[in-house]
């Protein structure tokens, strides 16, 4: 494979930006002017780019991670720098023109970041080098932290008792406070989903007409993750991992690994006070599967993982315990990512809701599947929007946060009122699109 086949597109290349900012800033860096010493190779892209300070700004791109090094001072993952060298390679026309070999300074870190993940592949497989950890240790940490998260659970339950017994007017009056003090509690009580659904109940009596129904479902289901720790002992082995997994506690993959070439369907962020968390979708063209990766980054800062969207890694994936769960964690790379001439089967309207609703009997709690479906067409109806399927009298309603989107409008555009596929996530709430493909083509497009 020529050096020129495997470049991305400009659109993959912007999918990488933490946000709309750094998109806007790299683009305009996108140009030869402002670089100098660029060069590409083995996977790697490098250059000089013209900044503010007396030096110019050392940047190089390991196309593997992808990761990236820049000696400006941004706090941004990728930088500015970073997504305009990528998009400049992008480019072709010798704009990044291929090399025997780096520069030194491009050279030493990409040597020093290939035997580090060397060496963590080499723990991975060997076991870290300072030996077992003490599973008796472990043991007495594990029983420890159940003790806390029980102790969390019970006084959840008897809040949620309180709050029943006296009225869920009370819930409205009472006012955000008093949740987000049980949430506190339940972060002191090492449960991390109990305290993430704890503060979602104080923001439903805020949420306009019809809260008090939902915040008597959100209750049910909360109560019912209490009940399901308290009694995990008489749980099947999947529904009790997908109960721990639930509350926040720890799980390590299991089962081998599998190996495939993995189109990324999509990738978002989802923001709080406290952390960014990256969610990413994988298809593995000949498993099958779809695949969910995380990652996690300090509030403010970018995760470190980051695919572009509409290629496809050549990688092992390891799958999560629990039913219904699609998570995975990313092993062995064997290739940079390359773009995909292939995207994943469609199926209808109706076969996404049922393929919801049979998800929801291992998993109560879920809020979402991933589904990509086939020849439907973004339409209006009212003041919401819906996908309508081209070939039945079905269709699914688009959720409030896909409308309030610019990705519908891009969505809008690619249709021109003909069906498209689209993947994303299918709920309760409704479908949120996240990417799109043109009949007649695998480039995908995009949508959040």
């Amino acid at each position: 494979m020529t050096e020129q086949r495997v470049r991305w597109t400009a659109e993959q290349v912007l999918a990488l930006a933490p946000d709309a900012a750094s998109r806007t800033a790299g683009s305009k860096l996108g140009t030869a002017g402002p670089w100098s010493e660029t060069g590409s190779g083995e996977g790697t892209v490098w250059g000089r780019c013209r900044g503010s300070g007396s030096r110019p700004y050392q940047t190089v791109v390991d196309l593997a991670g992808p990761a990236y090094t820049c000696s400006c001072p941004s706090r941004k993952f990728p930088c500015k720098h970073a997504l305009g060298l990528l998009l400049l390679w992008a480019g072709g026309d010798g704009a990044a023109p291929v090399s025997a070999e780096p520069p030194g300074w491009a050279g030493e870190w990409l040597a020093a970041r290939r035997g580090r993940v060397e060496a963590t592949a080499a723990r991975t497989e060997g076991g870290s080098a300072s030996g077992p950890a003490d599973p008796e240790a472990a043991r007495r940490r594990a029983e420890r932290r159940a003790e806390r998260v029980t102790a969390g659970a019970t006084e959840l339950e008897q809040r949620l008792a309180d709050l029943l017994r006296g009225g869920l007017a009370s819930a409205e009056q009472a006012g955000y406070g008093a949740w987000d003090e049980t949430a506190a509690r339940m972060v002191d009580a090492q449960a991390p989903g109990l305290a993430a659904r704890a503060r979602e109940l104080g923001a439903i009596p805020a949420s306009g007409p019809g809260w008090p129904a939902r915040l008597l479902e959100e209750c049910a289901l909360l109560h019912l993750l209490d009940q399901g720790w308290l009694r995990r002992d008489t749980l099947p082995d999947a529904l009790a991992a997908t109960v721990r997994s639930r509350l926040g506690l720890p799980a390590p993959a299991d089962g081998p690994p599998v190996r495939d070439h993995w189109l990324v369907l999509a990738q978002y962020d989802t923001v709080d006070a406290k952390l960014t968390t990256r969610r990413i979708w994988l298809h593995g063209a000949g498993s099958g599967d779809t695949r969910l990766l995380l990652s996690y980054g300090a509030a403010g800062r970018a995760p470190e993982l980051s695919l572009p969207v509409g290629l496809a890694l050549d990688a092992e994936l390891s799958g999560h315990p629990g039913a219904g769960r699609a998570r995975a964690s990313l092993g062995e790379r064997h290739a940079p990512p390359a773009p995909a001439a292939f995207r994943p089967p469609g199926v209808s309207t109706a076969d996404a809701a049922d393929r919801y609703g049979a998800a929801l009997r291992d998993d109560p709690w879920l809020e979402s599947v991933p589904v990509t479906l086939e020849r439907v067409i973004p339409v209006p109806d009212g003041e919401t929007w819906q996908l309508a399927d081209a070939d039945t009298d079905t269709a699914l309603p688009l959720t409030r946060t896909a409308r309030s989107r610019p990705g519908l409008w891009r969505l809008t555009a690619l249709s021109g009122g003909a069906p498209v596929t689209v993947f994303g996530e299918c709920g309760h709430r409704g479908f949120t699109p996240l990417t799109a493909w043109a009949a007649g083509t695998d480039e995908a497009v995009p949508l959040c």
